[in-house]
């Protein structure tokens, strides 16, 4: 078990399967931050409420959309162009490693505010992804859930 969740989130992500069903999350209007939280959540047993659900929503809604989604929307559109143009597909890389650091500074401020609350618990733990993957991402894959909890925590 990763003690920290940004070494859980990169161990999880480079599994196979889990970057795959990562990608269809977030193109299904998930937040990937917060599945990888849930699943980190999920695996040291921590309790789910309804309070630390919105907690956790509270700090990631804002940074998802000011920070990280204007960052991804921009390497995107540049994804065409930056194969003829050298000095672009620069630029594009240099993106695309803001993206990353502004995604592993949310998954910090995550564990932050959830290292306070304790571990192993059994009540209702197994329910943190669909409790952080609703609401934004309505249509969510339930399967995309189910293939990242049993990559992610054995189950």
């Amino acid at each position: 078990m990763c003690a920290d969740l940004w070494s859980f989130a990169l161990s999880t992500y480079a599994r196979p399967g889990v970057e795959e069903a990562c990608l269809r999350a977030q193109a299904q209007g998930a937040d990937v931050c917060l599945l990888l939280c849930g699943a980190w959540l999920e695996q040291r047993g921590v309790a789910l409420t309804a309070e630390r659900v919105q907690a956790l929503k509270h700090i990631a809604k804002p940074w998802q959309v000011q920070v990280i989604e204007p960052l991804r929307q921009l390497r995107m559109q540049w994804r065409a162009r930056a194969q003829q143009d050298g000095q672009l597909a620069a630029f594009r890389e240099r993106v695309k490693a803001l993206e990353l650091d502004a995604e592993r500074e949310l998954i910090m401020r995550l564990e932050v505010l959830a290292l306070a609350w304790p571990s192993n618990q059994s009540a209702n733990q197994q329910r943190w992804l669909e409790g952080l993957a609703t609401e934004d991402a309505a249509n969510l894959d339930h399967d995309v859930l189910q293939q990242l909890r049993v990559v992610a925590t054995g189950t």
